[in-house]
């Protein structure tokens, strides 16, 4: 079953419990539903180190949260943040104009043709990296999807790429280190932010080598990010260019997250291998391991305009924390939010603000991540691949810590003993 109706809040209490800062790091991703629960409210107020802040979940807080200029990202989420996943001056960071240039350049590079070369590249990739998994006795997941998937993004998005597989190693682990380290505080921080200042320096170089090169150049993506202007006409500094650039990249990794937990939740679900001949199911199942699974746990934003909401007067500058894995498994929009069921996507109508894990609203208009799209078909492929494949599943720590952001299984999922599927097996995989 989908969404159904859920009535807005009517107030926002106030959290009795002065500074939430570590009850927050303490609950990660179940602090925000926790409270709203206990106090019968979908939005609450507390303060968060010493800065005051209202949290929400539910279809009606993603609807006020997305809503077409009312918020900004700047100076809402915690610096090393936005250094890490996004850098100074991304589209996170712009409003207005500026913004919807820049997200309209996103939505052209990834659009319904650029996705598929992606996913192309992706599958080769993939498919070289599985064929030696035989030959191995242990394979981690989501090293492997990782290090598939950069491979795959420096192709597409026209980034020289490393020859040996050390090298292709090298740069996803700076990639997925700035994805590690966005989270944390201590040494996952450091070294995220270290490895992002090596991966800055080859970028801007790029940057630079591709605006000094003479007569035309094809239109890579890389290219047109080159050469990407602002609202006024003018060239980017190299710098901005380089954040443009990398946020190409960084999300394409991340999406090994996503492929790990659903071959986790194929391995949980294993009756449900036989369904994927029945059309439809495959991406049914994308979607459940979306809404299921802890990824980016929370948006935040500043007030740009005043506005009323659930008996509230929002000034100019107040914080609001929008709670996505809340919203995804929120009681009264999903029925039995706690079992992992695809066949709730069944004539599910695209709700944009009831399943967000990506972000709520419309992709142009609001700060709903673009790489959606891309994201869903990247993981249609890996699954569609894993499903050729026999392998057994050792013992291993497969907890998902919950206060670790973000998060995914303790052991990265080990896969033991790979080989190529029975016949059974591969038609079965083929006709998903």
């Amino acid at each position: 079953m989908g969404p159904v109706q859920a009535p807005p809040p009517t107030s926002i209490p106030h959290l009795p419990e002065g500074d939430s800062a570590l009850a927050f790091l303490r609950e990660g991703y179940n602090f925000v539903s926790r409270r709203c629960e206990r106090l019968g409210s979908d939005a609450f107020s507390t303060t968060i180190l010493g800065r005051p802040v209202v949290c929400a979940r539910g279809r009606e807080a993603a609807r006020m949260f997305s809503h077409p200029g009312r918020f900004t990202r700047r100076g809402a989420t915690p610096p090393t943040v936005t250094r890490l996943l996004q850098g100074r001056h991304s589209v996170h960071q712009l409003d207005g104009t500026a913004h919807h240039q820049r997200k309209a350049l996103y939505m052209q590079l990834l659009d319904a043709g650029a996705t598929a070369r992606l996913v192309e590249l992706f599958s080769r990739q993939w498919r070289a990296r599985t064929a030696a998994w035989p030959r191995r006795p242990e394979v981690e997941l989501q090293t492997e999807a990782e290090r598939a998937l950069a491979a795959a993004a420096f192709r597409w998005a026209g980034v020289p790429a490393p020859a040996t597989e050390a090298g292709i190693a090298g740069r996803t682990r700076e990639l997925a280190a700035m994805i590690e380290g966005a989270g944390s505080l201590g040494p996952r921080l450091v070294r995220g932010l270290r490895l992002r200042r090596r991966h800055e320096k080859r970028i801007r170089a790029l940057v630079q080598s591709l605006r000094d090169a003479p007569g035309p150049q094809l239109d890579s993506p890389a290219a047109l990010v080159a050469r990407l202007r602002d609202e006024y006409g003018t060239l980017l500094p190299v710098q901005q260019a380089a954040n443009a650039l990398t946020n190409l990249l960084l999300p394409t990794v991340a999406v090994g997250r996503w492929i790990t937990f659903a071959a986790l939740a194929l391995h949980r679900h294993p009756e449900l291998r036989g369904r994927f001949a029945e059309p439809g199911y495959l991406q049914r199942f994308v979607h459940e391991v979306r809404r299921f699974y802890p990824f980016v746990p929370a948006l935040a934003g500043r007030v740009r305009e005043p506005f009323d909401w659930a008996g509230r007067r929002f000034e100019a500058g107040d914080l609001v924390l929008l709670d996505l894995y809340g919203t995804n498994r929120h009681p009264a929009l999903w029925e039995e939010p706690g079992r992992f069921n695809p066949d709730r996507f069944i004539g599910w109508n695209g709700d944009p603000h009831g399943f967000i894990p990506q972000g709520a609203g419309d992709y142009l208009e609001d700060h709903r991540c673009p790489g959606e799209n891309p994201t869903i078909a990247l993981m249609m492929a890996a699954l569609g691949h894993l499903l050729e494949l026999d392998y057994s599943v050792p013992r291993q720590d497969l907890r998902i810590p919950m206060n670790r952001f973000p998060t995914g299984p303790r052991s990265r999922l080990i896969l033991g003993r790979a080989r190529p599927a029975r016949p059974a097996h591969a038609a079965v995989a083929a006709t998903a």
